[in-house]
């Protein structure tokens, strides 16, 4: 009897933990999206300058890395919202060209398709509580498949390429979120600082990649 009362109360401390996880994963997310789409107003209304292909990538990944090391600590959350204020500042020039040549309907389109994907399969993962750990080697294979384009891409810079690049980013973003949400719903994942950050980038990949389509297909492509 106190076995089964024992493993009661860890069951309950763990579907407790769980949702407080859930909870402020999605808190934090949307303030960092607010806080990300604010910066971007702000740098589009600046008319700041992109900061260019190098340093988008060092500030990513050193962003990146210092959110890593102080997921754990207080100084965490201020992280993220450095490293989404970031990548917000870097929307602002990419938006300003993109309304300039005519394409503000793009942008309302790209939103809203994200929005539509984000919640789709978050509410498909929170309603079945189906195990998406299956995704992990695919998503594995699809990161190096990406990172394989990229480079190619780099050097070639066949349009086409690039078309099939946002098409594989949309959907390993949306493998990525599957198996995010995932892992929070069952236990896997208890840091909300790295679950949020790695929803952000999910989203932030998926609207960037659905904006050149649009503009690929829309026939203001750059």
């Amino acid at each position: 009897m106190n076995q089964r009362t024992v493993y009661s109360n860890a069951s309950e401390a763990s579907v407790l933990q769980t949702n407080k996880v859930l909870r402020s994963t999605y808190m934090l997310l949307a303030m960092t999206l607010a806080f990300s789409a604010a910066v971007a107003g702000f740098s589009m209304m600046l008319n700041l300058p992109h900061p260019g292909f190098l340093l988008t990538i060092v500030g990513f990944y050193g962003l990146l890395f210092l959110v890593h090391k102080t997921a754990n600590s207080g100084a965490g959350v201020l992280s993220v919202f450095a490293f989404t204020g970031f990548l917000g500042y870097t929307l602002g020039p990419i938006l300003n060209m993109v309304i300039g040549a005519g394409g503000g309907e793009m942008v309302t389109t790209a939103l809203g398709g994200t929005a539509l994907i984000f919640f789709a399969l978050s509410a498909y993962v929170l309603t079945t509580k189906k195990d998406m750990s299956f995704l992990n080697g695919m998503l594995f294979a699809g990161f190096w498949v990406i990172l394989i384009g990229m480079v190619a891409n780099i050097f070639l810079n066949i349009p086409a390429l690039s078309l099939g690049m946002s098409a594989l980013f949309i959907l390993f973003s949306s493998g990525v979120i599957l198996l995010q949400t995932s892992n929070i719903i069952k236990g896997g994942e208890r840091n909300y600082i790295l679950a949020t950050v790695t929803l952000y980038v999910s989203i932030y990949n998926i609207f960037l990649s659905l904006l050149h389509l649009l503009m690929a297909f829309g026939g203001s492509d750059d």
